[in-house]
């Protein structure tokens, strides 16, 4: 999952912020050093959220640079996303599930490591569909410091993102699920 960044020039300085994170932001001394900074920023924000019980915001299309978090954030956020979407407590969902409703909270902390078993069970239980994908993984600083016209394609490892598909309408509170 990538956020979208808006990286631009103050005072001599890089000054990165997030349009779907108000008040994330970083900087540097430069463009590079700002993008690498950038990670680390959106990923103690969204975390910051999380333990505060706040539903992410969903990230939308911009115009900028493509931060990606990782993939243990990516599935708390997720599973955060979807019990909001079906409108349901942590003890809802455990219900549901068949766990505890500690069980669901540990899922929703970034720091936990669930088994894709896990995480299959709850998507089955909620009607939704557990989708895995490997995608090429760019360095931010080669992002950032590429200009758009001119990257040269190259191979990279692959990396792993967690996605939740499901048939259910969103919430009115939510809007359109996007990610």
């Amino acid at each position: 999952m990538e956020y979208i960044a808006k990286i631009t020039e103050e005072d001599g300085h890089w000054l990165v912020a997030f349009p779907d994170c108000p008040g994330c932001q970083t900087f540097g001394d430069t463009k590079a050093e700002a993008a690498e900074m950038a990670r680390d920023a959106l990923e103690g924000w969204l975390e910051t959220g999380l333990d505060h019980g706040d539903v992410p915001p969903r990230p939308a299309a911009h115009r900028g640079t493509a931060i990606a978090i990782g993939a243990r954030l990516e599935s708390a956020i997720r599973l955060r996303w979807l019990r909001d979407d079906l409108n349901l407590t942590q003890g809802q969902l455990a219900k549901l599930v068949g766990v505890s409703q500690q069980q669901i909270a540990k899922l929703e902390d970034p720091a936990a490591n669930p088994t894709l078993g896990t995480l299959d069970a709850i998507a089955t239980k909620a009607g939704v569909r557990l989708t895995l994908s490997y995608e090429p993984r760019q360095t931010l600083v080669a992002r950032a410091a590429a200009p758009v016209r001119h990257r040269a394609k190259r191979k990279t490892k692959p990396r792993v993102s967690t996605r939740v598909a499901t048939d259910r309408q969103p919430s009115p509170r939510t809007g359109p699920h996007r990610g």
